[in-house]
């Protein structure tokens, strides 16, 4: 048994270090040291040795066990450290090799034309102010001279998340809470943001951006209102754009209006995009109503002003020449590749 431990040594230690990957070495440590390896063969033997010579035996086991487990050892730090070396040396980077330019983004058309209506107002002294999409039914119709049970709320499509809270349905709701806070003294104020009602098809989306301004202060007329919106309709669509005033109705204004610019296809000559008429409404518009004022702490008697209110997705769709508002949400890099500069 001993020159069987022996010859055993012998033999494996050559062949540990001639193992040329891991995977070689593995197959030589199962052949010697394995459950059903070589070792294991010659340890069975031990019981039919007499009783003095086994713990010399048991000895040599260990020793030559000892002697192939190290072995085993150091062959596989040699042939992993040289695995290392050869990655590092295929995986090495050329740093001569010409960069990859970043595929660089696009502003969506959303923001391209909201900066653009920022800007012209920002240009006319307005400030830019925000609020709460999720909004309490006082702020999104009460105080706006829509009482409960008011026929006009039947106009808004309303996303109700209880009897006293909803999505708003305009920005109109950051107007109230401006002049609530700004009370007496005079504002000039746009208020952009996502708005929310049960709206959709090619033209309309439950979720659209709208923007809407207010000014209040002493002699405000309509006369003011009329040249802030041609200002504003001649900065976006053109210098030679017109715009004209139809009598509407919308309960926080008075008298109100729906305002209509020439049409950006066929320039008022008339085309279907118009429905042969020449123009195309764009937003809606008045004069503060009284009672509006009065809910902010306004005394109507001392002030006056106006509002207004457009899509920012209606405007978008005009001014590029989009048919479906859809595409403005659908993320289609097609669509959105589009819009490098745009005509912001």
């Amino acid at each position: 048994m001993e020159e069987k431990l022996k010859a055993l040594r012998d033999q494996s230690l050559p062949a540990i270090a001639a193992a040329q990957d891991l995977d070689a070495l593995e197959e030589v440590r199962l052949a010697v040291l394995g459950k059903k390896g070589q070792l294991t063969t010659v340890l069975r033997q031990m019981g039919s040795l007499p009783p003095e010579e086994r713990p010399l035996m048991g000895k040599l086991a260990n020793e030559v066990r000892d002697a192939l487990e190290g072995a085993l050892a150091g062959r596989r730090t040699e042939l992993q450290e040289e695995e290392r070396e050869q990655r590092l040396a295929q995986e090495r980077v050329d740093v001569t090799l010409p960069g990859r330019k970043p595929r660089r983004g696009t502003i969506h058309p959303l923001s391209l034309v909201r900066r653009r209506i920022e800007d012209v107002f920002l240009g006319m002294g307005y400030s830019i102010e925000e609020g709460p999409e999720i909004e309490s039914d006082y702020y999104n119709f009460v105080a706006l001279n829509l009482p409960k049970d008011h026929p006009a709320r039947d106009m808004q499509d309303t996303f109700y998340i209880d009897e006293e809270t909803v999505l708003r349905t305009h920005t109109s709701p950051v107007q109230v809470r401006t002049m609530q806070r700004l009370c007496p003294a005079p504002l000039k104020m746009i208020c952009p943001g996502k708005v929310y009602r049960k709206d959709d098809d090619a033209t309309h989306s439950p979720m659209f951006f709208q923007v809407e301004g207010l000014v209040v202060d002493r002699g405000i007329t309509l006369a003011d209102l009329k040249g802030t919106l041609l200002l504003f309709a001649r900065q976006v669509f053109g210098p030679e754009q017109k715009i004209r005033l139809r009598p509407s109705y919308f309960p926080f204004t008075e008298p109100s209006a729906e305002v209509d610019i020439l049409c950006t296809a066929c320039g008022g000559q008339g085309c279907r995009m118009c429905g042969e008429t020449g123009w195309l409404e764009i937003l809606g518009a008045g004069m503060v109503h009284p009672q509006v004022l009065r809910f902010s702490g306004y005394d109507p008697d001392q002030v006056s002003g106006f509002a207004f209110g457009m899509g920012i997705d209606r405007v978008a769709m005009l001014l590029y020449g989009i048919t479906d508002i859809r595409h403005l949400f659908q993320n289609d890099l097609r669509v959105l590749k589009q819009f490098k500069g745009g005509l912001c």
